[in-house]
C-alpha cells in the first residue's frame, strides 16, 4: 500500500491541472515529486532552497496575490523551524495556505531529533483560526488534502505520516466518526492511531470515536458520545500527549468529567531505533495503552458484560 507522502505529490499535481488558483512551495524536500508539475506549470511550483522562513514568507505573499498555495516539507521545518514567519506572515497578514507536513512525530527516526516534531500540533494551537487534519490512511489523506485546498483562503495543515491504519474510514473534514459504542467511557483515537486503539480497548465497554480533523475539535460529536458512555474520556493522539485535553475540558465544561491525554512524552527518546520502538517506549502500542487505559477507567467497571446479562 502506499503511504500518505506518496499520494500527496499526485493529489497535488492533479490539482495543479485543474485550479489555476493552486500553487505549490517546496523546500528542497519533495521537490522531485513535483517535477512533471513544475514542467507544466513553472510559475506555480516553486522551490526555494533549504531555506524554510522563505518558504512560508513566499507561500503568504503568493496568498496575498489570489493564489492557494500549498507548502510542503517535514513538520519540523514546516512548523517550528520558521513558526515565527507562520505566526506572522500567514497568520497576522490573515493569508491563508495549505500546510502540508511528512515525518509526523518519528516517522524517520534515523533523522535524529531535528527530524522529529511532537509538538507541532500543540505550537499551532497558539495560533487563532488553524485548522488541522491527521489523517489515518492514504485515502483520508487525499480527501482531507482535497478539502484543505478548496477551503477559501483559511489556513489549514494536514499532518501526514508514514504510520496508517488498514483500513480508510469515511472523513468529511469536520466531524469525528463513532466506530464503537460502549457505556463506560469514551476513547478518542487521532489519525493513524485508531486501530492501536481499538485492539487496546477490545473487551471493554467504551465508545471509541476516530478523529482526523482535531482543529476545530468536534465538541457536539463528543458531547453526544458522553451522553450514553459517560464523561470520562481519554484521547489517543499520535503527537505530544495532553495536546487536546482543554479542548475536551472546554467541550464538557458545564458537566463534571475526567480526561487522559495519552500521546507522545515530552522526554526525548535519544537512540534513533525504530518507529515501532519508539511507538512502544511512547506506550502508544496497544499493549501501553491498554494497560493505561484500565487503569484510568478501572477494569472492572470499563469491561464489557458477558452477552445475555
Amino acid at each position: 500500500m502506499d503511504t500518505m507522502r506518496d499520494r500527496f505529490a499526485p493529489v497535488v499535481s492533479r490539482l495543479l491541472d485543474e485550479d489555476p488558483r493552486v500553487a505549490v512551495v517546496l523546500a528542497e524536500i519533495g521537490a522531485d515529486g513535483f517535477r512533471e508539475a513544475g514542467r507544466r506549470h513553472p510559475d506555480r511550483v516553486i522551490n526555494v532552497g533549504i531555506r524554510e522562513q522563505l518558504l512560508i514568507g513566499a507561500a503568504a505573499g503568493l496568498a496575498l496575490t489570489g493564489l492557494r498555495p500549498v507548502v510542503h516539507t517535514f513538520a519540523s521545518f514546516l512548523v517550528e523551524r520558521p513558526f515565527e514567519q507562520v505566526k506572522l506572515d500567514l497568520g497576522h497578514q490573515d493569508a491563508g495556505a495549505v500546510l502540508v507536513s511528512a515525518a509526523a512525530s518519528f516517522d524517520w527516526p534515523a533523522g535524529g531529533f531535528t527530524h522529529m516534531a511532537p509538538g507541532d500540533v500543540a505550537l499551532l494551537d497558539t495560533l487563532d483560526g488553524w485548522t488541522v487534519h491527521v489523517p489515518g490512511h492514504p485515502d483520508e489523506a487525499e480527501t482531507l488534502l482535497r478539502h484543505a485546498v478548496a477551503a477559501g483562503d483559511d489556513k489549514v495543515y494536514v499532518r501526514l505520516s508514514a504510520q496508517s491504519n488498514r483500513r480508510a474510514s469515511a472523513v468529511d473534514g469536520r466531524h469525528f466518526r463513532t466506530v464503537r459504542e460502549g457505556r463506560a467511557g469514551v476513547v478518542v483515537a487521532v489519525g493513524p492511531l485508531l486501530d492501536a486503539a481499538l485492539a487496546a480497548t477490545e473487551g471493554l465497554d467504551v465508545t471509541v470515536l476516530h478523529a482526523t480533523t482535531v482543529r476545530p475539535f468536534d465538541t457536539a460529536g463528543l458531547r453526544r458520545a458522553t451522553e450514553a458512555a459517560g464523561t470520562d474520556v481519554v484521547l489517543v493522539e499520535p503527537y505530544l500527549a495532553g495536546t487536546s485535553t482543554a479542548a475536551v475540558s472546554e467541550a464538557l465544561a458545564d458537566v463534571p468529567h475526567r480526561v487522559l491525554g495519552l500521546g507522545v512524552g515530552r522526554r526525548e527518546l535519544r537512540r534513533y531505533g525504530t518507529v515501532e520502538e519508539h511507538v512502544a517506549a511512547h506506550g502508544l502500542d496497544p499493549a501501553g495503552l491498554r494497560r493505561r487505559i484500565t487503569a484510568y477507567l478501572g477494569a472492572g467497571r470499563a469491561t464489557a458484560p458477558a452477552p445475555g446479562r
